[in-house]
């Protein structure tokens, strides 16, 4: 879950109260419900815990052994997990600490795979993870069978911030945040597509590797999205947020197959962007709840919405947040994205002729008394190829952020592993 201490109003009371409130399409009613086959184990955001918080996972499948493939994924201030097909945890790496005791500690948000990477002379798959506290990228090789584990850091020590000019601004946190990758079929160049916490900013980062066999980046441009809208009404609309704070990014995938960047502005809706950053970019899809207004409360840091003027739309309830693509050899396939407000995830059409048009819902419910559903699900990712016989039509991978360990009333959260087959037979 995307969790602010101050300023996500919209999902705390616009996605609370008014998703309950709003009307939802026929569709939704008698919404198909599919069930996870297995379920990592529990992470605690609390010191006894190790500040884990898990985020966003990525798939990363095994070409001589699909069903020895990996699950990568963040757990903010507890760095990397990574896990077996059984949800089963194989390493566990640590986010760096920032560089004086005063600093902000390293914090991983969003992970994404570049495959067949040029490194000395071969080509390795790596794990590329955005690291909000140090502002920086992080990159891991990933090597199934090496001693120690998977994942060896391959970061360039000479890599720099993201977005802060200094230290002092990467205290304030407006850092790297939500991140997505991209390979040019044309060029076959590898790039990182990475948004600004707190800000309406998505920078594209060209990955370049180094003699020495360690891999850096480079800025190529950015692009900022609005962070206020125009209405039909002839008024001007913001999403209600804690005085500073403009309407953020988090969730991002590109169509490989045609450079497409669709990115999630939580409390906006999903943009469709070349992934160059070139060109204007398209409101695709917005949340219900856009052109609510809403008033700041300091004394709540909440916000406490106004009278819906009937501009949103009808599928996503604030957060947008994971977003990934189930793609097919012919073009075919679905955009899911996690509509966290209401615990769905929306799909719709993957090809941009259908105008992305949208294909339906689903939910990930309990499959027993002890392996529950994914609720505030934060991060996705989808693999649509054989896994060895546990996912032979291929695997959905969601954040759960509100976890059930049966560990007192402390707060934790994980990742849910689900049959694709099931998702797409619930969709079809």
């Amino acid at each position: 879950m995307t969790t602010r201490p101050v300023g996500r109003a919209l999902a705390l009371v616009l996605g609370g109260v008014l998703a309950a409130s709003f009307a939802l399409p026929a569709a939704a009613h008698g919404i198909a419900a599919v069930h996870p086959r297995a379920e990592t184990r529990a992470l605690f955001d609390d010191e006894a815990g190790g500040d884990a918080n898990a985020d966003d996972p990525a798939i990363w499948r095994n070409p001589a052994d699909p069903g020895r493939s990996l699950v990568v994924a963040t757990a903010k201030q507890g760095g990397l997990r990574v896990y077996d097909l059984d949800a089963k945890e194989v390493q566990s790496l640590p986010a760096p600490a920032g560089p004086g005791a005063g600093d902000a500690p390293g914090r991983f948000n969003n992970v994404d795979l570049v495959h067949g990477l040029r490194m000395g002379g071969a080509r390795a798959d790596v794990a590329v993870v955005s690291d909000r506290g140090n502002d920086r990228l992080r990159i891991y090789r990933i090597d199934r069978d090496r001693p120690g584990g998977p994942l060896t850091d391959v970061t360039d020590p000479g890599a720099r911030p993201v977005f802060a000019a200094d230290q002092a601004e990467i205290n304030e946190q407006a850092t790297a945040y939500g991140l997505a990758t991209w390979t040019d079929r044309a060029s076959g160049r590898s790039y990182a597509l990475v948004s600004q916490r707190n800000r309406t900013r998505i920078a594209l980062l060209e990955l370049v590797t180094t003699r020495s066999g360690t891999v850096d980046y480079r800025r190529v441009r950015t692009l900022d999205l609005p962070s206020s809208f125009r209405l039909p009404n002839g008024t001007t609309w913001a999403p209600c947020a804690e005085p500073g704070e403009l309407p953020q990014v988090e969730g991002m995938v590109v169509d490989p197959a045609n450079g497409t960047l669709y990115a999630g502005q939580e409390d906006v809706g999903i943009w469709r962007i070349k992934a160059d950053l070139t060109g204007t970019p398209q409101l695709m899809d917005k949340v219900r709840e856009y052109g609510v207004p809403g008033t700041y409360e300091e004394t709540t840091e909440e916000c406490t919405p106004g009278t819906d003027p009937g501009y949103g739309g009808r599928y996503l309830s604030a957060d947008v947040e994971g977003l990934t693509l189930v793609t097919e050899p012919d073009g075919d396939g679905y955009l899911l994205a996690s509509s966290q407000g209401d615990n769905r995830f929306v799909a719709y059409d993957r090809e941009r002729d259908e105008d992305n048009a949208y294909e339906g819902a689903f939910r990930i419910t309990a499959a027993s008394a002890v392996l529950d559903g994914s609720e505030v699900c934060d991060g996705a990712a989808a693999l649509n190829a054989p896994l060895g016989d546990k996912y032979p039509k291929g695997l959905l991978v969601v954040q759960d952020g509100q976890e059930t360990p049966g560990d007192g009333d402390r707060e934790a959260t994980g990742f849910k592993f689900v049959d694709l087959g099931d998702v797409l037979h619930a969709l079809d």
